[in-house]
C-alpha cells in the first residue's frame, strides 16, 4: 500500500488471533503495521508478529527489490513488533538497528544478544537522515512500554506513533463502527492507566505539522487528523468523551436486571441523552470498561455476595481503578435481603481514585423491586439524569 510516493506499508494481517494480549477479544482479527521509507537510506518501520516473518520480509523485498535497507528502526518492543528483529538482521546482515537504550536491553532479554554492532541509540530531540526524508525522534515512554519511542518524519509529515492512535481490527476488514469504538477499547484496555505519559507525549507532538499518523495497529490516519488528536486528549486526561450514564449490573435470579431496566426507564423520561446498560456477567469486559469512561455518569447495581461485592462486578471496579478511573459521578444499587452491604463494599473499591462523587441517593432492594424501590429509583434517576 502506498501512503507517500516515497512511503510504503509492508505490514501484515491477522485472521487467526482469537485474544490480542490474551485476553482482548478481537473479532475482526489484528493488523501489525510496518512500514519502509524509501530514499538514499532506506528504513524499515518495526517488525511484525512472529508466525508473520517470512510474510513480512517478503513484502519488504516486494517494495525495495535488491537494494538493501540501511536501518531497522524499533520503536516499540513488545512481541508483536519485535519478533522478528533477529530474521531481519540474517536477511539483511549490514543493516543498523535504531532505537532507545532500553530497547536494546530488552532485546538482549529476547534474543540473548543486543545488537551491540548494530546499534543507533536514540533519545529526544535526535535526528537521522536518509537523504530528502529526516526522522526525528520523540521519547513516548510509558505509551505503552518504557522503552517507546515515536518517530516524525519532518519531510512528508509524517508520524509514526508506535502504538499510540492504535485500534484493534485488521485492515483488510472494514470495521462498520469505524474507527472511534475500537480506538476506544484499545486505548483505555492497554495504554488507559499511563495518560499523564499520553499528555506528555501529545505536548511534545504539538510542536510538529502533522498530515499523516502511521500507528502499529489499525489504518493509516489521513483525514480529519485534529479529531482523532483531541480524542486521545479527552482519553488521556480522564474526561467524559459523551453526556450519559451507564449501568452496569449484574443479577443472579433477575430482580436486580430487573431494576436496572426501571431505572433505565425513569432515566430515559427525564430527558437523559445516553443510557447505557450492561450485563457484566454476559458481555464483554473490556467493552464495558470502554463505556465507563466514555461516558460522564456511572451507576453499578449488584447483589451483596459472601458479604462483600458480586465477583463480576469487582473485577469490573478494578479493572476501572487500576486504568485511573476518576472525573465521574458514580452511583449505587444493591440488593440484598437479611444484610445488604455491597453498595458501601463498592464504594470502598474506590478509595485510591480522584474526583469521584458519589451520588447522595443508593437504593437498597430487598430481593425483589417493590413500590418502595420504584420511589428510590425516581430520586436516583432525578439525580443523575
Amino acid at each position: 500500500m502506498e501512503i507517500t510516493k516515497d512511503i510504503k506499508y509492508v505490514g501484515v494481517n491477522d485472521h487467526k488471533i482469537d485474544l490480542f494480549e490474551g485476553q482482548f477479544v478481537v473479532p475482526n482479527g489484528m493488523s501489525y503495521n510496518s512500514y519502509v521509507i524509501l530514499d538514499e537510506k532506506i528504513a524499515v518501520m518495526d517488525s511484525v508478529a512472529e508466525t508473520f516473518g517470512a510474510e513480512w520480509l517478503e513484502n519488504i523485498k516486494s517494495v525495495i527489490g535488491e537494494k538493501k535497507p540501511e536501518y531497522l528502526v524499533i520503536q516499540h518492543m513488545e512481541m508483536d513488533h519485535s519478533n522478528n528483529i533477529l530474521a531481519f538482521t540474517q536477511e539483511y546482515p549490514e543493516a543498523k538497528i535504531v532505537a532507545t537504550k532500553m530497547a536494546f536491553a530488552i532485546m538482549k532479554c529476547y534474543f540473548g544478544n543486543d545488537f551491540l554492532e548494530k546499534q543507533i541509540i536514540v533519545t529526544d530531540c535526535s535526528k537521522l537522515e536518509l537523504g530528502k526524508h529526516i526522522l526525528n525522534f520523540v521519547t513516548a515512554p510509558n505509551v505503552h512500554w518504557p522503552e517507546v519511542i515515536m518517530t516524525y518524519e519532518s519531510t512528508e509529515k509524517v508520524l509514526f506513533a508506535a502504538d499510540g492512535f492504535g485500534k484493534f481490527g485488521a485492515n483488510d476488514i472494514e470495521d462498520p463502527e469505524g474507527w472511534d469504538c475500537e480506538a476506544r477499547r484499545y486505548y483505555f484496555g492497554i495504554i488507559g492507566k499511563f495518560g499523564t505519559f499520553v499528555q506528555s507525549a501529545l505536548k511534545k507532538l504539538a510542536d510538529f505539522e502533522i498530515k499523516i499518523i502511521c500507528s502499529l495497529h489499525g489504518p493509516v490516519l489521513t483525514e480529519n487528523l485534529n479529531y482523532y488528536i483531541n480524542l486521545y486528549d479527552i482519553w488521556s486526561s480522564y474526561k467524559p468523551e459523551s453526556e450519559g450514564v451507564m449501568i452496569a449490573y449484574t443479577s443472579i435470579y433477575g430482580n436486580t436486571k430487573k431494576t436496572v431496566e426501571k431505572l433505565a426507564e425513569l432515566l430515559k423520561s427525564k430527558g437523559c441523552k445516553n443510557v447505557v446498560v450492561a450485563d457484566l456477567a454476559r458481555e464483554d469486559l473490556h467493552e464495558c470498561v470502554e463505556d465507563a469512561f466514555r461516558y460522564e455518569k456511572l451507576i453499578l447495581a449488584t447483589t451483596t455476595y459472601c458479604g462483600g461485592v458480586f465477583p463480576k462486578m469487582r473485577e469490573f471496579i478494578q479493572n476501572l481503578t487500576e486504568r485511573n478511573y476518576q472525573n465521574r459521578k458514580v452511583a449505587f444499587v444493591e440488593n440484598g435481603a437479611w444484610g445488604p452491604l455491597a453498595a458501601k463494599c463498592m464504594e470502598v473499591l474506590f478509595v485510591d481514585s480522584k474526583n469521584i462523587t458519589f451520588a447522595e441517593n443508593k437504593v437498597t432492594v430487598k430481593i425483589s423491586m417493590n413500590e418502595d424501590t420504584i420511589l428510590q429509583l425516581e430520586k436516583l434517576a432525578e439525580e443523575m439524569k
